[in-house]
C-alpha cells in the first residue's frame, strides 16, 4: 500500500525580515514524501488502512527532517503538516496524514499520549501528564497538480495560543503529485517569527499546559 517515488527536504535559516538581524537565525524546515495513491481515480468507502500503513513513513519523515535541520529535537518550538493530493484522488485521501503525521512529530518532541486511542476517535486528555509537544499539530490540505504550492502552517509545540510562533512555510515539489500521488508533508522550526512583537501570549508564560495556553 505503500510506495514512495520521492523525499524532498528543505531548510533555511532567517536572520532578519528588513529589521535587525537576530542573535540566532530561525532556523525553518519542511520534508515532503511523494507516494503512489492506492485510492486514485476511484472512490474507496473504506480508507483507514493506509492510515495505520503511513504510521511508519511518519516517524522516519519526522526523524529525517530533523536530522536535516541540523538540531536535537528539544530546539523544536513549533510544527505543523499538510497534504497535497494529486488529480486523480480527494481530499480525504490527504486526511489520513492527520494522526501519522502529527503524532510523529509529537512523539519525537516528547508527547506521553495515546497516539492509538486518539485514531480511534477517543478524547484526548493531556491535563496533568508530563512530557512536551502538548498542542494539536495544525494541518492544511488541498488537491492539486505537479509542482503546486501549499502554505503549511506553523503553531507553538505545547501552545496553539503562543502568537509569536503562528507562521506558515511554503512547501512545493517540483514535479509532483502526479494525478496518481499523494504529498505528505511535515514543517518544524527552531523558534518565533524573527521579528515578532505583536503581543499576546509568549512561550515563557504557558501556564495551562493544557495545549491551548
Amino acid at each position: 500500500m505503500i510506495e514512495i517515488r520521492r523525499i524532498h527536504t528543505h531548510v533555511e535559516d532567517i536572520h532578519h525580515e528588513f529589521g535587525p538581524v537576530a542573535a540566532a537565525p530561525l532556523r525553518r524546515g519542511a520534508i515532503a514524501a511523494v507516494l503512489t495513491n492506492p485510492f486514485a481515480g476511484r472512490y474507496e468507502p473504506d480508507i483507514l488502512p493506509m492510515m495505520d500503513a503511513l504510521g511508519e513513513v511518519g516517524v522516519d519523515m519526522a526523524r529525517r527532517l530533523c536530522s536535516a535541520m541540523e538540531v536535537p529535537s528539544e530546539r523544536i518550538e513549533a510544527y505543523g503538516k499538510g497534504a497535497i493530493v494529486g488529480a486523480a484522488g480527494e481530499l480525504e485521501h490527504g486526511a489520513l496524514w492527520h494522526v501519522p503525521g502529527g503524532y510523529a512529530m509529537r512523539e519525537l518532541l516528547g508527547w506521553k499520549g495515546d497516539r492509538a486511542a486518539y485514531a480511534r476517535g477517543e478524547a484526548e486528555d493531556k491535563k496533568g501528564q508530563p512530557g512536551n509537544a502538548l498542542s494539536i499539530v495544525p494541518s492544511t490540505k488541498k488537491v492539486g497538480g505537479p509542482g503546486a504550492t501549499l502554505d503549511v502552517p506553523l503553531t507553538h509545540i505545547n501552545a496553539s495560543y503562543v502568537r509569536s510562533h503562528f507562521d506558515a512555510i511554503e512547501v512545493r515539489v517540483p514535479g509532483a503529485p502526479l494525478s496518481g500521488e499523494i504529498v505528505f508533508i511535515l514543517a518544524m522550526s527552531t523558534g518565533p517569527r524573527v521579528h515578532a512583537r505583536v503581543g499576546g501570549l509568549r512561550a515563557e508564560q504557558i501556564s495551562k499546559w493544557d495545549g491551548l495556553r
